[in-house]
């Protein structure tokens, strides 16, 4: 079961949101969009800090 809620936000932040809107699009579905976004980014972040530990951990094979 769904509830409305409010989020308060300033009126320039409202007129950003809905410049990013589609035709069509509630605004639930790009507040989803967007968090999803952020998750893939923060996600790929931290695959790219896992290989930096990687390489500096590592010894190239050419080494072994």
């Amino acid at each position: 079961m769904s509830a409305d809620k409010r989020i308060p936000v300033t009126e320039e932040t409202r007129k950003e949101l809905h410049d990013l809107k589609e035709p069509g699009q509630t605004y639930d579905d790009l507040l989803k969009e967007l968090a999803q976004h952020r998750r893939r980014q923060d996600l790929e972040r931290r695959f790219q800090e896992l290989e930096e530990a990687d390489r500096d951990e590592l010894t190239p094979l050419e080494d072994v």
